[in-house]
């Protein structure tokens, strides 16, 4: 049996929901499950303002296979899933939102043309310091809570919180959610049972995993991402051994003992040694 790709790795993302063959009945139902709640009536069209996909694209750890689209309204969403924790997601999520609004006024145009942007982020980590899987964002007062419009929404689901409460089984958002964490083929049916859209999604995912120039491309990408993770881990990882040493520095100049300053910072006692030697 052939392994199933990630639905979850960028490249596969915007081939099941960002392709023409499937913007009618995968990508319009996503939609209209994610959106709900705030939407007052169902998208009935859409199209794509970012169909194709640059294969140079790939390889490149800064690039973003998002999916752009927009609907009979003229109302327009941003689509992305995002794999790396940069630490920078609500900055990144409005800046790309402004942008698209910006965008959308020509020379010589008036404000009132403008239409309402909707940014939905998915997320392989958790972001938002609660435990729902779905937060949604708009531009309100502060003490009343009134919105002052509604042209820009931004979403974040986070996969890793499905698991946090128990979901019912006609919760069509959550059963695409699974979908895209990457549930088991055996779990398809009963997700896909009353979920429009999703059997085509499903479809779509194991055309492509038997695809030997999609996976090829696939694994591609997926080194991209591991890279760039890895370049985060490492970073990270750098910034925290400075952290504890500047730390470890601070208590030293104290006159704090070493068996303490281990245990605050976990540095080994050679290590907070040489901190001390250099401060003499």
């Amino acid at each position: 049996m052939t392994e199933l790709l990630e639905p979850s790795v960028d490249f596969v993302f915007k081939q099941i929901f960002g392709s023409e063959e499937n913007k009618d009945e995968v990508l319009l139902n996503f939609l209209n499950e994610a959106l709900r709640e705030t939407e007052p009536k169902p998208f009935v069209s859409l199209t794509l303002l970012n169909p194709q996909l640059d294969k140079n694209a790939l390889t490149d750890k800064q690039a973003i296979l998002d999916v752009r689209a927009q609907n009979e309204d003229g109302k327009q969403v941003n689509l992305e899933i995002q794999v790396s924790n940069k630490y920078d997601m609500p900055k990144r999520s409005l800046y790309y939102a402004a942008k698209m609004y910006e965008e959308q006024l020509g020379e010589g145009q008036f404000y009132k043309s403008l239409k309402k942007v909707i940014s939905i982020n998915i997320l392989t980590f958790n972001q938002i310091p609660n435990d729902r899987f779905h937060n949604v964002y708009h531009l309100r007062e502060d003490h009343t809570s009134e919105l002052l419009l509604d042209d820009i929404e931004i979403h974040f689901m986070e996969l890793p919180k499905l698991s946090l409460k128990p979901h019912k089984m006609d919760d069509r958002l959550v059963n695409w959610l699974m979908f895209i964490d990457g549930a088991p083929k055996e779990r398809w049916e009963d997700l896909a049972m009353d979920t429009p859209g999703l059997k085509k999604a499903m479809t779509t995912l194991e055309f492509l995993s038997q695809n030997k120039e999609a996976r090829a491309l696939y694994e591609m990408r997926k080194k991209a991402l591991l890279d760039e993770q890895s370049a985060l881990d490492y970073a990270e990882s750098r910034g925290r051994a400075e952290r504890d040493k500047e730390i470890a520095t601070n208590m030293l100049q104290k006159g704090l003992p070493s068996s303490l300053i281990a245990e605050v910072t976990g540095l080994s006692e050679p290590e907070i040694e040489a901190l001390n030697k250099k401060l003499h």
